[in-house]
């Protein structure tokens, strides 16, 4: 495969990804909690340390979804017990989002079955791959993190 072959076959191949659920590997995951850790990986990353805070907004802009949609998302998770609506420290009169003990328990099942797939599909690769695989991914994710400041980075330059 030549180098653009390769790299034109990116795009479906992270299709292919999003098609796929994890395998039921290890403690399986309901497809309705699937779904839910998608907030609940949001409050959690959101609100590690400096006692950040989380409102249904920011879900909903970070999931790139109309508010409407993520409030839906947060009620279906607070209903499930996974997530506990707060006055903010910060203004009282704002309601944030806070993981539940149920809610934290489910995100480390989560992660171990998380793991437990990554583990077992690659079951055939080298260790050397794996980790690079591994690292090469979370730079990845890394870089699309920072993506809005690498664009207003851009917009300064061409002013």
């Amino acid at each position: 495969m030549t180098n653009d072959e390769l790299l034109d076959a990116v795009g479906p191949a992270f299709s292919k990804l999003r098609r796929t659920s994890l395998l039921e590997v290890e403690n399986p995951i309901s497809t309705k909690d699937l779904s839910r850790t998608l907030v609940l990986n949001i409050v959690l990353e959101h609100t590690q340390g400096d006692g950040k805070e989380v409102t249904v907004g920011a879900v909903a802009e970070v999931l790139g979804v109309d508010p409407s949609v993520a409030s839906r998302m947060v009620t279906d998770n607070i209903k499930a017990g996974y997530l506990i609506r707060a006055a903010s420290q910060e203004d009282g009169r704002r309601t944030v989002l806070r993981l539940s003990p149920e809610g934290r328990e489910l995100m480390t099942r989560f992660r171990r079955h998380q793991r437990s797939a990554f583990e077992y599909i690659t079951a055939d690769w080298s260790e050397h791959d794996r980790l690079e695989f591994a690292r090469l991914m979370l730079k990845y994710v890394d870089s699309l993190a920072h993506l809005n400041e690498r664009a207003q980075v851009g917009d300064t330059k061409g002013a």
